[in-house]
């Protein structure tokens, strides 16, 4: 399936610069299994695209591609102009949320610090200059009162807040979020997802989003990435949370409603992993 096209705001200023990162013709499949075939994308400067679809579909393992941890079967795949490796500084990688086990000896401090100095060999040293920029984070993201705190004694948001700063602390030209809002509650979702949005806007990241739930960060994505079946769509939210879209990729007829300012996906095949409850926010423009 191509990439559809359309308008969005944010899309003529992201189509100024060169992709920070590009796929050609990238296929994944394991064995007989198809993920996604052919898979042309370009990712710009300051771009938010969120990648949705049910589980198993091969979202997480696009991250794994894209971080030098999954080979594609065919295609191309480029960050900065060239083939993407392990270990790149110009990416950073937010994790689902897993509370940290006590008695882990990191400080909220350390973590972020990491962010910025755990590519070098030897003992960490931690120089002025590096401290000032871990200060910095730790204010950026809300962390600064409990900057010396043990990660493993903060709550699951607090937790987020971290690995958020751990996540820019580099200053990447691309951030890979990996389903970031998972267990935790709406207002740590909220606040999560404004610190994503804010380091976007302020260094033009560009920002791949895996989430199961488009809700929380729809005002913010200019497109999104569609999985299911071996099939992929991308273009506006608009254009690809729409029944007929969504019927086509699952071969399937699938309802696409809105209500009180919401969507409701339903229909989708069992075992899909998208359910009659799963809702996307939509504002009044939207329509089936």
């Amino acid at each position: 399936m191509s990439e559809t096209t359309g308008e969005h705001a944010s899309a003529p200023l992201a189509a100024t610069a060169d992709p920070v990162l590009r796929m050609r013709s990238a296929t994944l499949r394991f064995g007989d299994r198809v993920l996604w075939n052919r898979l042309n994308l370009d990712v710009r400067p300051g771009e938010f695209i969120a990648v949705l679809g049910p589980n198993g579909t091969g979202k997480t393992s696009l991250l794994k591609a894209i971080l030098g941890q999954q080979s594609l079967s065919s295609g191309t795949l480029e960050l900065l102009g060239r083939p993407v490796g392990r270990g790149s500084r110009q990416i950073g990688y937010i994790p689902q949320q897993k509370l940290i086990e006590q008695g882990t000896p990191l400080r909220a401090r350390d973590l972020v610090t990491l962010g910025i100095t755990g590519h070098r060999w030897g003992l960490p040293v931690s120089s002025p200059a590096v401290r000032r920029r871990v200060d910095e984070v730790l204010e950026s993201v809300g962390a600064t009162s409990f900057a010396g705190a043990p990660v493993a004694s903060l709550s699951g948001g607090e937790q987020q807040r971290i690995r958020v700063g751990q996540a820019i602390a580099d200053s990447p030209k691309l951030l890979l979020c990996d389903e970031p809002l998972i267990s935790l509650d709406l207002n740590h979702q909220h606040v999560v997802s404004e610190l994503i949005d804010e380091r976007r806007k302020a260094l033009r990241t560009a920002v791949l989003f895996v989430t199961h739930d488009v809700n929380p960060i729809l005002d913010k994505v200019d497109r999104v990435l569609y999985l299911a079946g071996g099939n992929f769509r991308i273009g506006t939210p608009e254009e690809v949370l729409r029944s007929e879209v969504l019927s086509y990729m699952y071969g399937t007829p699938v309802e696409v409603i809105r209500t009180r300012g919401r969507v409701a996906v339903l229909g989708a095949p069992e075992g899909y992993g998208v359910h009659d409850h799963l809702e996307h926010h939509v504002d009044d423009g939207w329509h089936r």
